[in-house]
């Protein structure tokens, strides 16, 4: 019986309708068209203005985008896995009830949070449910509201994050595509950072945090473009070496969309050719758990069966890692 692979057979996508651009931003706060895209490579974002409305309706709708174009039953779904930050409550799983409005009915469902590297994180674990031989169907979602989070008169995280959602379609397959090998990391002497101070156990939500901005995310700069920069490129490294891997070998390199310059540095690491390095950051800013799955949605036409593509990602905890998977159709 040859060797079960994970293969990725299917993508979909969706972001709001909003657009914030960075001539908006230039309104709210003190800052600057220029100053933006030259340190981060961000020319506009998309944004859920609907304040009724949750990180699930993005994972619903990128789900359903995937489900029209594969033309999938919901039903034959067996596991619903959405990757996310900023799930739409505590103590109740976003996937539940984005199974169950898309009509996965016959699945199980939880969250993963590993900040930015959420999605990476859940292509490792939505691909050993289908090694293992006991499932056929499994839909990674990554999805992050990043806007409710975000303080908009901090010009050092308004500029950087939007919102959206991506997912993917786990398959097994038998011809050696799919998921190779992965390289995956965390230090969590890093967390004080980058996060969200309050509103965990913690530090619960009070009168006084909120007064504050505590609900707000908060990241030191320097030291987190620092450490993103070097474990990037460090884990790209390795996967490349622990797979016999050269830049020639290397057909795409997907890497997280957090800012221009650390996907550059990690290319250059692996003297890789621009053309190879998939960007949308400048359309979609930050959607911490949704680059890596809107990437392959707005690269899908490009990508030939058979194609090595490297995953790379960098998140608060501090989370990793990198991930090689040889793609598994042509669009």
């Amino acid at each position: 019986m040859s060797k079960i692979s994970a293969a990725i057979t299917a993508v979909g996508a969706y972001v709001p309708d909003y657009v914030l651009t960075n001539q908006i931003l230039e309104t709210m706060v003190d800052t600057n068209d220029e100053w933006i895209t030259t340190r981060t490579g961000i020319k506009e974002r998309r944004i859920l203005k609907d304040e009724d409305k949750g990180t699930s309706f993005l994972a619903i709708k990128a789900a359903q985008d995937l489900i029209n174009k594969k033309g999938i039953d919901p039903k034959d779904i067996e596991l619903v896995i959405v990757a996310t930050a900023t799930p739409d409550l505590k103590a109740a799983s976003t996937a539940s009830y984005t199974a169950s409005e898309i009509g996965a009915t016959n699945a199980f469902s939880f969250d993963m949070d590993a900040a930015c590297s959420s999605f990476l994180y859940g292509m490792s674990v939505a691909s050993s449910y289908i090694e293992s031989g006991r499932y056929k169907n499994v839909l990674l979602i990554g999805a992050d509201k990043m806007s409710s989070i975000i303080n908009y008169k901090d010009r050092a995280t308004c500029i950087i994050f939007g919102d959206g959602a991506g997912a993917v379609l786990f398959e097994p397959n038998t011809e050696g595509l799919g998921y190779q090998n992965e390289y995956l990391r965390s230090d969590g002497t890093g967390r004080d950072f980058l996060q969200a101070p309050a509103g965990g156990s913690l530090n619960p939500i009070t009168h006084e945090a909120i007064d504050e901005g505590k609900q707000y995310a908060f990241q030191e700069g320097r030291t987190v473009f620092k450490n993103a920069v070097f474990n990037m490129a460090d884990a790209t490294v390795k996967i490349l070496e622990r797979n016999n891997l050269t830049k020639d070998n290397v057909n795409w390199l997907a890497a997280h969309q957090a800012n221009k310059r650390i996907i550059d540095a990690t290319a250059e690491r692996i003297n890789l050719e621009p053309e190879k390095v998939m960007m949308n950051i400048h359309k979609y800013g930050n959607t911490t758990s949704a680059t890596l799955p809107l990437l392959l949605h707005d690269y899908e036409s490009q990508l030939k069966k058979g194609d090595n593509i490297i995953f790379a990602a960098f998140g608060g905890g501090f989370n990793w890692g990198s991930i090689y998977l040889k793609w598994a159709y042509n669009a």
